[in-house]
């Protein structure tokens, strides 16, 4: 058994996710969460942007990215946002 009183406390820290959602409308809806499940449930019940307006829902996950920080998941963000609709598709079909 080890003693971990005396031993300097590691952190863990959960990963970051830059994600792509699809509306029911068939548009995009990019975003960044620590906790990509969770996130898309909260998106399905309205409380997860003002964005996803009931006429966009339900949405359904279509990508994501994983990300050890959460400067480098909201950079991935910004960049994908500025994305055409032709060039995210291809992304979210593996051929980018």
């Amino acid at each position: 058994m080890v003693n971990l009183a005396n031993k300097k406390a590691i952190s863990v820290q959960s990963p970051w996710f830059t994600y792509i959602l699809l509306c029911k409308d068939n548009c995009f809806y990019v975003g960044i969460t620590n906790n990509l499940f969770n996130r898309v449930k909260k998106h399905n019940l309205g409380k997860g942007s003002k964005y996803i307006v009931p006429s966009k829902r339900p949405v359904k996950l279509v990508y994501s990215e994983k990300h050890f920080t959460k400067s480098e998941a909201r950079k991935r963000e910004i960049q994908l946002k500025k994305w055409t609709k032709k060039k995210k598709i291809l992304l979210v079909e593996g051929k980018l």
